[in-house]
């Protein structure tokens, strides 16, 4: 049974033959993203920066709008109010004060103050400094690092070295671009930024492993046809699989960004940029990756796989088949 395709199945887009465009284009952005994080840098956080955190229980369901409206009138630079679980529950953060401790104990009392009666009981207080935000910022690239690294070895075990440099090359790209994202749009980046990071990373891995897997098929099945020409095929027999992965991920991300508020509003942006790029780096990156790094048929071949110097019409009925078989 074949399962729904929206791109024809003899589809032939040269994707590799525009590798040229596709790694200039890539270099621009990639100079582009480190130059404005070198120049403007990134917006940090609270998590980051540090600074004041208060959690309440308010007496009824909590109008965050208007909590979010009453704190920034204060005068304490950025404030952030959030629902914490229940209605009711409210998490405030609030920048790191200039001035010390004596400052944030004020900018406490001052939002105590401006909160007043509506608040049945503060569960929590705390005051965040610039070291523990220091810290984060160390773990944040380490998780990043780690995750690429396993990503690496995993890919090399699975297929060939060249293949796990390849999708590094593709998931390093995919970083750089987000994180240069935010420096030129200078949206806030926080923990929940470092969170969409990994998922992007993880998103892009996925469609390149897909499409590695059937680079994989090929050359077991088609041992004179040339690499570049078995590339773009394999490229082109899962770009129906690929469209509709990044389709259908946008439409869940595009009702986060109109229906899910501030709080996810950079995170689901950060993810759309992600789908997007992930979706170009595995197809325009990772596969003519593969080419430059002179992928050797030699460990895939095997006796009984159908040989392209065979008849067309054999060919044909083995790619058919496999076409049914698209993940």
């Amino acid at each position: 049974m074949r399962l729904l395709t929206v791109v024809p199945a003899n589809t032939t887009i040269d994707f590799v033959g525009k590798r040229k465009i596709a790694f200039g284009l890539s270099i621009i952005l990639i100079l582009v993203s480190v130059g404005a994080f070198l120049t403007q840098g990134l917006n940090l956080g609270i998590d980051f920066r540090g600074g004041v955190l208060i959690e309440v229980e308010t007496e009824g369901p909590a109008n965050i709008q208007d909590l979010r409206q009453t704190l920034s009138t204060l005068g304490l630079g950025e404030v952030q109010v959030q629902e914490f679980g229940a209605p009711n529950d409210v998490l405030i953060r609030v920048q790191q004060q200039d001035g010390g401790e004596d400052a944030q104990q004020k900018a406490i009392t001052a939002i105590k103050a401006a909160l007043g009666d509506i608040v049945n009981e503060y569960r929590r207080t705390e005051s965040v400094g610039p070291t523990i935000g220091a810290e984060l910022v160390k773990a944040a690239i380490l998780a990043v690092s780690l995750a690429l690294g396993a990503i690496l070895i995993y890919i090399w075990f699975r297929f060939e070295w060249q293949f796990g440099v390849g999708a590094v090359i593709a998931l390093s790209h995919d970083v750089i671009s987000t994180v240069g994202l935010f420096a030129i749009t200078q949206l806030e980046f926080n923990l929940a930024t470092v969170a969409a990071v990994l998922t992007i990373a993880g998103y892009s891995i996925n469609d390149t492993v897909v499409i590695y897997d059937r680079v994989r098929e090929e050359l077991r099945r088609y041992k004179k046809l040339a690499i570049a020409d078995l590339l773009n095929l394999a490229a082109n027999r899962t770009l129906s699989r690929t469209f509709l992965t990044s389709v259908t991920t946008l439409i869940a991300l595009l009702a986060l960004v109109i229906l899910g508020g501030p709080i996810i509003r950079d995170f689901s942006l950060a993810m759309i940029w992600g789908v997007l790029i992930g979706t170009y780096s595995s197809i325009f990156v990772a596969v003519p990756a593969l080419l430059l790094l002179k992928l050797n048929r030699s460990s895939f071949s095997s006796g009984d796989e159908t040989e392209e110097g065979g008849s067309a019409e054999a060919n044909e009925v083995a790619a058919e088949a496999q076409d049914g078989q698209d993940d």
